[in-house]
Parts: structure tokens; C-alpha cells; sequence
């Protein structure tokens, strides 16, 4: 985990600077400020909680570099009127008790409007109450649990428990099924191993995979479930081998599912391992993805969207070090979404306080704008309308996409 105190400097009529500090975690005042935007009123925050070390960190760093951007560039275009926007970012570590910190954190700073995260549907769960509590609202990129905005029960009696809960974009209720229909359907597999991690996320796009598998013709050959933390996967190889799967499904994430596929092939189970949005990074491929794995992620290719070209000419221009990965695009739609409804909660004359939380939640609910992923609105339960997902194959060493559309029952 990182431990890092970073200030945020700004300036404002010619001389006062105001800095922020605190304990694990990151504070960087969104650059590009724009001298002749009015920021005497000081500095608000956006929040951001997802992994920025460990082995999920390649999604998380897209998360947070992207979130910057949109900042950035919102303080070019005086977009908060009186105010500069800084994003602090906390390394939730994929971790729930850690997410749990860092929403505390956030949460204790008047100044904080919002947050955009997490990652991990486990760590939703955590940080979701807390910020509630404050009636803090947040945006995620990448949480696709459908319980988080629909409650348990979400297929019988959807309840939303948290107002303050958003998200842009697709979840696995769609997700699995969309890739069981591919898998089964076009790929043909009809005798199938499933794997989770045991987690949330895993868990539940596990389940609604099968559900349509089995819909669709298939058997459910074998189950399995392995530890976040394994890396010597053969006793569950040997488990699942026995079945004679044609494909198996991995609910899970890319550092355990790429040595995965690669000790099932050196074991001469060479059939393609498919997981969900997950495992859907380069960093898969290079940790043992073999040729001829698929997986699902949310949305159109990035790089193929007209809409992206600006935001991937953007990101490309900061030189960022790392990817914008999977997430990059959702989490800049994502802060812009908070952005926006923020100007609008104040308007041209409105000052920042916790009496303007709820004109914050009202607008962002109502919020509707052309984004780098495509149409960015949500529906009642703060789900985004935008149901695009796409299958993904491991082609010549990269990921190439398949099959773009959305589930259709």
C-alpha cells in the first residue's frame, strides 16, 4: 500500500495557498488551472477509491490518471464557478476494510463532493454505508454487482438502498448471461467448468452465467473455487480435468486467471478459459492468458467509439505512464458526471456546503450527457442505461475484439 503525503498548491488572488495533507493517501491538485477562472472561493474535492498498488493496479491507476484528466480539464473551462477542482485518490488495495478506511477519510473533508470508485464490487459494499451516512455522492466505473444498486433480491423485487449510489456502467446480470450465450451458442461449448475466487464480483457473474448456460443447452461439468491469493492452482486443475470440460469459466480477476490458464494448458487441459470484465487487461496475457481466451467487458472497444477519440487524444497528450486500461473511459465519464451536476448545484453565484448534497444527488440522478463511452444517463436505481458489452478473444498475443451488442434475454 502506498503511504504517501502529497500537497495540493494553489493559487488564488496572487497569495494564499492552501494545502491539504493526510495519512495513506494522495492528494494531487488538478493541473492546467485556467489564471482567468475565478477560484477565490478555494479548492473542492473528488475523491477516488480503487487500487493503486498490488496486483490490481493497472485498472486502478487508469481509474484515478482518468478522473484527473476530466478534472483538469474542467479547470481549464471554469466549470465549478468560484472553485478548483483537486481529486485525492486513496489505494483501496481491492480490499473492503481498506475501502472502508479510505471512505472514512473522504468523508471526514467538508470539501469532498464526491466520489468516483471503486473497482471492486466487495469494496462497494464496504464504502457505500459510509459515504451514504454523508449523503456523499458516488460514481463508480467498474462496480457491476447488480445488488449494489438493486438490493438483494434484484431479479424478483428490486430495492434501491443506496441514493447515493451510481455507476456507467453495464452489470453482470447482463454480463454473464451475454457471455453464455457467446460461448455457448457461437463457440459451441457445451460441457463447461466453473471456477470463482470466491468473492463477490466472481461469485455473482458466475452465477448468472450459468443460469444462461444451462438455459442454452449447456452441462455444468464441474465447479471449483480457488483463493484470491493462490498461485499453484493443479489440485483444482486435476479436479475440474476429470470432466473432460470443453471450456471452463472463470468468475474472477486477471492475476489469478492468467496463471490459471496457463497451468491448465501445461496440464494438456488446453480448452479456452473465458472470465468476465475482470480479467479483461494485457496484464492477463502476460501472467499466462493463452491463445483462443475470451472474456467480456463492458461497453464498445474504447478505441473504436467515435466519442472516445477526444478523451484517448487527451490522456495520450498527458503521457501518463500507465494504460487507461478497461475503466479509463468510464471513470472520465464517470467524474464528469459529478462535475457537471456540480456547476449546475450552484450555478454561477453558489457556495459549497453540506446544505447542497441533495440539490448534488438530485442532478447527478437526472444527469444526461454525450460521454467518452457513449450516452451516460441512469435509471431509477442509478444503473446506466448504456447495456453495450463486448466479447474479447486472446488473438496473436492480444486481446481483439469479437462481438460487440448487449444481452437480450
Amino acid at each position: 500500500m502506498r503511504n504517501q503525503t502529497v500537497k495540493a498548491a494553489v493559487l488564488v488572488a496572487g497569495a494564499l495557498l492552501l494545502a491539504a495533507c493526510g495519512t495513506n493517501k494522495e492528494e494531487t491538485g488538478a493541473g492546467g488551472g485556467n489564471q482567468a477562472c475565478d477560484q477565490s472561493k478555494g479548492t473542492l474535492v473528488i475523491g477516488v477509491i480503487a487500487p493503486q498498488s498490488g496486483g490490481l493496479s493497472a485498472l486502478g491507476l487508469g481509474i484515478k490518471n482518468s478522473a484527473q484528466l476530466a478534472a483538469d480539464q474542467a479547470n481549464e473551462k471554469c466549470a465549478v464557478k468560484g472553485y478548483k477542482l483537486a481529486v485525492q485518490t486513496e489505494d483501496d488495495q481491492a480490499t473492503a476494510q481498506v475501502g472502508a478506511q479510505a471512505a472514512t477519510r473522504l468523508s471526514s473533508n467538508a470539501n469532498v463532493v464526491g466520489v468516483v470508485g471503486t473497482l471492486n464490487s466487495s469494496v462497494a459494499q464496504s464504502v457505500q454505508p459510509i459515504l451514504k451516512n454523508k449523503s456523499i455522492v458516488m460514481v463508480s466505473p467498474a462496480n457491476t454487482n447488480p445488488a449494489l444498486t438493486r438490493g438483494g433480491e434484484y431479479a424478483t423485487a428490486p430495492k434501491r438502498d443506496f441514493e447515493n449510489y451510481f455507476r456507467v456502467c453495464a452489470t453482470d446480470d447482463l454480463q454473464g448471461p451475454f457471455a453464455a450465450k457467446y460461448v455457448v451458442g457461437k463457440a459451441g461449448k457445451k460441457n463447461i467448468a466453473i471456477i470463482t475466487d470466491g468473492k463477490t464480483y466472481g461469485k455473482g457473474l458466475a452465477a448468472e452465467f450459468r443460469k444462461q448456460a444451462e438455459k442454452d443447452g449447456a452441462k455444468i461439468a464441474a465447479e471449483a473455487t480457488v483463493g484470491e491469493r493462490d498461485t499453484d492452482f493443479s489440485t483444482v486443475i486435476t479436479t475440474i480435468k476429470g470432466s473432460n470440460p470443453d471450456a471452463v469459466y472463470y468468475g474472477g480477476e486477471y492475476p489469478q486467471a492468467g496463471p490459471l490458464s496457463k497451468q491448465m494448458k501445461d496440464a494438456g487441459l488446453n480448452v479456452p478459459l473465458m472470465g468476465g470484465d475482470g480479467i479483461f487487461d494485457d496484464k492477463y496475457i502476460a501472467l499466462g492468458g493463452k491463445e483462443g481466451d475470451l472474456a467480456t467487458s463492458v461497453g464498445a472497444p474504447t478505441e473504436t467509439l467515435p466519442s472516445a477519440k477526444a478523451f484517448i487524444d487527451a490522456y495520450n497528450a498527458k503521457n501518463y505512464k500507465d494504460k487507461f486500461s478497461a475503466y479509463g473511459a468510464f471513470s472520465f465519464d464517470a467524474t464528469n458526471a459529478i462535475i457537471a451536476s456540480l456547476g449546475k448545484s450552484l450555478g454561477d453565484a453558489g457556495t459549497w456546503g453540506d446544505d447542497k448534497r441533495a440539490d448534488l444527488l438530485k442532478n447527478v440522478g437526472e444527469y444526461t450527457a454525450q460521454g467518452a463511452t457513449g450516452e451516460i444517463k441512469f435509471d431509477q436505481y442509478g444503473d446506466s442505461t448504456n447495456k453495450l458489452l463486448t466479447v474479447y478473444k486472446v488473438t496473436a498475443g492480444k486481446w481483439v475484439a469479437d462481438e460487440t451488442g448487449t444481452f437480450g434475454g
